[in-house]
């Protein structure tokens, strides 16, 4: 057994953590919400300013966390050969993709005969890690350029289709795949330009070196993150670029709202990026010197992501098969065959939006204990090479 010791950055592992809790609050409005069998909560027509907020504040989950798992890398990578760490990367994205197939997989459907099989955000996760296993080994103003390349290039695709090809999905376009009479394949997380976001942050990574004076990186990050959301306004109002889903002008207000900060995700637009990353910058610059109990609170679960987000699926899943059981619904009605909100069968059934965030709380204060302990063992047994897979 090893002592405890404090090097890791405090203000990553905050954002890492709060984006990992705001993100249980999409995973629970799925299966919570009544309107989410019915319209999509970002349709300026038929949500509302309430339930639009409550999907889009989980918008900068994805990307946040890609790109802090890119920053991550590099920290560990100062321990390690590119080599050693090329294979670590490969080895971990292997292992994300068959996670993705197996156990996150049959936790959105308990469904065990797996008639859908998803490939979403850990998938995504897991082939970021195996292309950035070989991105490291690029010259380091090489990986900027190949990141801001994808990012902001790839919507010059956005008219290019291929009906139900399969590598072009799985590349920039979504596809649910119908694979034989009872299998389906969802590809909801097309790899571009998720590949890029994670090289992105093993780009700054090198920030938090010690040579680097945490002034000068608070001053580089606010403007990178003042730029990129300013230039998310203006080309999301001009409509010039970066988008295939333009800002439409409503007869109402909230109806404009909805529109214009409802960028594309998937896959992820570069208005989506600039915007999602934009804050990621901005909470990262200034947020280093904040301490407190709600902050030790958020980095609990910042530092076992991969334990919290598993543990998270399975319970709001139980959770809503006791809540179906306890309203007449039944709880057979859980057992699904692909997404819950694709299931015909699930109109009907749901409440209101406050149930939803009382759940939700629910949930993240049962897991807070299993959480703190896992990181205490964690901390404590650095030797076990094992615990760097969850």
């Amino acid at each position: 057994m090893t002592a405890i010791t404090k090097t890791r950055i405090e203000s990553i592992d905050l954002l890492k953590g709060l984006v990992m809790v705001v993100m249980a609050l999409d995973h629970v409005r799925d299966y919570f919400h009544y309107a989410a069998f019915m319209f999509d909560p970002a349709d300026p027509v038929q949500s509302n300013l309430p339930i639009f907020f409550t999907r889009w504040i989980t918008h900068f989950c994805a990307p946040t966390f890609s790109f802090l798992a890119g920053l991550s890398a590099y920290m560990v990578g100062k321990r390690k050969t590119k080599n050693e760490l090329s294979l670590f990367l490969v080895k971990r994205g292997l292992w994300l993709v068959f996670i993705e197939l197996t156990i996150v997989g049959f936790a959105w459907t308990f469904d065990i005969q797996f008639r859908t099989f998803f490939l979403g955000t850990i998938w995504s996760l897991g082939i970021s890690m195996i292309i950035l296993a070989a991105v490291i080994h690029f010259p380091r103003n090489y990986i900027l350029f190949f990141s801001l390349l994808l990012i902001f290039g790839h919507n010059l695709f956005n008219n290019i289709h291929f009906p139900g090809n399969i590598l072009w999905a799985l590349m920039h376009e979504q596809l649910f795949l119908k694979l034989s009479d009872h299998t389906m394949l969802a590809i909801i997380y097309p790899v571009v330009p998720w590949i890029a976001v994670m090289p992105l942050g093993y780009f700054f990574g090198s920030f938090y070196d010690q040579s680097v004076d945490s002034y000068n990186r608070k001053i580089t990050f606010n403007r990178i993150g003042v730029a990129a959301i300013v230039l998310f306004l203006i080309l999301r109002f001009t409509n010039l670029y970066g988008d295939p889903k333009p800002f439409e002008h409503y007869d109402t207000l909230s109806k404009c709202l909805i529109s214009f900060f409802n960028p594309t995700k998937y896959p992820p637009s570069l208005l989506y990026l600039l915007m999602t990353l934009g804050a990621a910058f901005l909470f990262l610059a200034n947020t280093e010197k904040l301490k407190g109990k709600m902050v030790n609170f958020f980095c609990t679960f910042g530092r076992v992501p991969f334990f919290y987000y598993i543990l998270h699926l399975y319970l709001l899943h139980i959770m809503a098969m006791l809540f179906a059981q306890l309203t007449g619904f039944g709880w057979q009605k859980m057992i699904l065959s692909t997404f819950i909100a694709f299931e015909p069968g699930m109109k009907g059934y749901g409440f209101s939006l406050w149930v939803v965030y009382a759940v939700w709380i629910a949930i993240i204060i049962l897991l807070y204990p299993l959480c703190k302990m896992f990181d205490r063992y964690k901390q404590m047994h650095k030797e076990k090479w094992w615990l760097s897979y969850l």
